[in-house]
């Protein structure tokens, strides 16, 4: 899918010829009752502060507020008037609900996905601006990724801006220390690394002399199963068939490969025997326990481990395998998106005040600040590495609060994993990781589409498939039952769902 952005200089030079009356005429601001005011100039010939709110999460029960010295300095570089509705995560959908119901909307307004309902019927209603023919004018916002872009688009068009996520941050956990001590290399292929496992279960990789331990930990979400999938070729929840149709993954005959291999994995005791049932929240236990030597999850559960290991005072070392066979699906490299509605920035010299606010708090320096605080007082700098003195939930006084404005960030460009040293050499390399799996990474062609029927049952749909191939795993069906579990995926809205991905598929490569 593609966003051609079209331009009129007519319309530019008619623009440009209004913003210079407005500014000799000195105009005055003339407010949004929403909370957006379209501003002139003062008497002073500086521009007034533009006014805006934004609706978005917090993390906190006591985020910042208008008297801090940070937010006071993002006012300032910006030159806004800032009222920000942070909104507990647990009951913001609710509340994101009331508000587009209400036809009431604040400047900008936060969604995790533009494909929500509620929010795709006020993109199709026009209650947001799109947003993606004037990124390129912007020196921060125009560094957006494409693919990203298009994960985020509605219809082949851009309608908010993105909190990025790192786009390869899928790789493989494991212990260094092991894998030196049973002799063998970093694994390339799905068979050197059922090598590796077999051998962290039956070579005493940790040399007590006991039978007591194994491969790699699994547990109920299904993510590693999702990412080994794509080292068989599967396809990244949607393919390409030779048709050039659009097919589901779990409907390709790689998927049955892959399945089988994870079965091999699971009847030899590679694998921890309950992750069907497996509390992801006890993920890393097993590591640091030193019973079992392998996660296959994001990059960061790496040094998370290490350095859990080495707080406990026990022995082990962590290390990062990038990739299998050279892929790793890619991730939607999202984390939300930030919507700027219509109804309340009413003009396009309004919309750039938005956009430009988002481009400035971008720049290096705040996008530290919002994420970091201030430093001397929230950090300091030893060595080029950044020491916290106040992390968020420590007692903050309310002139130096910074709790949960860094969710204003969209992390665009990526500052922060090199702003300062890394404070290990695993988490360097989990950064050198995430920007070389970009290349490697298989891209979703059917994220930014959109099916109805997935839209009502899709968790269902998603359901049928997960348990069918648990099943499969742990033996309870051979492969006709799984065939049999996807005839019946098809019949309760698969087949219909693939319709319109394909019918969407089509429409956007017009």
């Amino acid at each position: 899918m593609k966003w051609n952005p079209k331009y009129s200089k007519m319309g530019a030079l008619v623009l440009s010829l209004a913003l210079s009356v407005s500014v000799f005429s000195g105009c005055s601001s003339s407010s949004s009752p929403d909370g957006a005011t379209g501003t002139g100039q003062a008497q002073s010939g500086k521009e007034e502060p533009y006014k805006m709110t934004i609706m978005m999460k917090s993390f906190q029960n006591d985020p910042i507020t208008a008297e801090s010295k940070i937010w006071k300095e993002f006012e300032q570089y910006t030159n806004t008037k800032l009222e920000i509705l942070f909104t507990p995560d647990a009951s913001y959908n609710d509340k994101l609900n009331i508000t587009l119901a209400s036809g009431t909307l604040p400047a900008v307004i936060f969604t995790s996905n533009a494909k929500l309902p509620a929010i795709l019927n006020a993109i199709k209603g026009g209650a947001f601006w799109e947003i993606g023919p004037y990124l390129k004018d912007y020196p921060n916002l125009s560094q957006m990724n494409a693919t990203i872009l298009n994960n985020i688009s509605v219809g082949g068009k851009v309608y908010g801006l993105y909190t990025a996520r790192p786009l390869g941050r899928f790789a493989i956990s494991y212990r260094k220390d092991w894998l030196q001590n049973v002799g063998l290399s970093e694994p390339k292929t799905a068979d050197e690394f059922y090598e590796m496992l077999k051998a962290f279960k039956e070579k005493d990789p940790d040399k007590n002399g006991k039978d007591d331990t194994y491969g790699m930990v699994v547990t109920k979400y299904a993510g590693p199963w999702d990412i080994m999938h794509s080292w068989f070729g599967v396809p990244n929840k949607w393919g390409i068939g030779k048709d050039g149709q659009l097919v589901p993954a779990h409907l390709t005959p790689e998927y049955m490969t892959a399945l089988k291999y994870f079965k091999k994995l699971y009847d030899e005791k590679l694998v921890n025997q309950d992750f069907a049932v497996y509390d992801s929240a006890k993920w890393n236990d097993p590591i640091i326990n030193g019973q079992a030597g392998v996660a296959v999850d994001v990059v960061d559960r790496s040094y998370q481990i290490d350095e859990k290991i080495k707080a406990g005072g026990l022995k082990g070392e962590m290390d990062i395998i990038p990739a299998i066979n050279g892929k790793t699906p890619a991730t939607t490299g999202y984390g939300g998106i930030f919507l700027i509605s219509k109804s309340t920035v009413k003009t396009e010299a309004d919309l750039k005040k938005v956009l430009n606010f988002f481009d400035k708090i971008s720049d290096k320096d705040k996008q530290i600040m919002m994420t970091y605080g201030i430093e001397g007082t929230h950090y300091k700098i030893e060595d080029g590495k950044l020491v916290t003195i106040l992390t968020s939930d420590s007692p903050q006084a309310a002139d130096i609060s910074i709790k949960s404005f860094n969710q204003l960030a969209i992390g665009v460009p990526n500052v922060l994993d090199t702003a300062f040293k890394a404070g290990t050499p695993l988490r360097d390399k989990a950064n050198q990781v995430k920007a070389a799996n970009e290349k490697l990474v298989v891209p979703n062609p059917g994220e930014p589409l959109i099916s109805n029927t997935y839209t009502q049952k899709g968790a269902q749909l998603d359901q049928l498939v997960e348990d069918a191939r648990v099943k499969f795993i742990v033996g309870k069906i051979d492969e006709a039952g799984f065939q049999a579990e996807m005839e019946l995926w098809k019949k309760n809205g698969g087949s219909e769902y693939i319709k319109e991905m394909n019918a969407a598929y089509a429409e956007a490569k017009k």
